[in-house]
């Protein structure tokens, strides 16, 4: 009796010691941030944001989700109306990895594992030098399920500033730097 209550013992301290060394080396991801640029903890809550718009490309799957300031400028007609986003609209594109779900009928591809998220926001004091908005690129590690910013060695290659995505959204700079439209309800 006494050597199963040890062996229980041993084994439950054996446990504790494991969970307890997990969650102490999992990562914050609101604790990562760009050099020189934006940080996850900027877009707490982004998880639970409506969604603007899906997209599928590049061999990948994405949803962009907005705050409410950047839902209320989509439905006050922003940017089409030619007015600019307003101070605080923030934005997250969320990618996965496409995967076959064999055992649903048709097989669709749906989302997989996750790839990368992605961030905007509109300060134009703070980002007066790159069209009032300072990106940010966030490259999930399944394996270790962390995060870390987007580098050069990227694709696209992110530089490590906040200014990473003004040089492919300069293309759309009469949408006010904004390439996502607004899904239609």
């Amino acid at each position: 009796m006494r050597r199963s209550t040890l062996i229980g013992v041993s084994l439950s301290l054996s446990i504790a010691v494991l969970v307890t060394g997990v969650s102490i080396s999992a990562q914050d991801k609101y604790a990562v941030k760009v050099p020189n640029g934006l940080a996850f903890a900027e877009f707490r809550g982004y998880e639970s944001w409506p969604v603007i718009a899906i997209s599928a490309g590049v061999g990948k799957f994405a949803v962009i989700v907005g705050n409410s300031t950047m839902i209320d400028a989509y439905n006050d007609g922003v940017p089409g109306n030619g007015k600019p986003f307003p101070d605080g609209a923030r934005m997250a594109k969320i990618h996965w990895n496409p995967k076959k779900q064999e055992a649903y009928p048709g097989q669709p591809t749906v989302s997989g594992t996750l790839h990368d998220v992605d961030f905007m926001v509109k300060d134009s004091k703070r980002f007066a030098d790159s069209g009032g908005w300072g990106w940010g690129a966030f490259i999930y590690d399944a394996a270790s399920g962390t995060f870390r910013p987007g580098g050069l060695s990227d694709s696209p290659p992110q530089e490590n500033d906040a200014k990473c995505g003004l040089a492919c959204h300069t293309v759309v700079k009469n949408r006010d730097y904004v390439f996502t439209e607004y899904g239609e309800r």
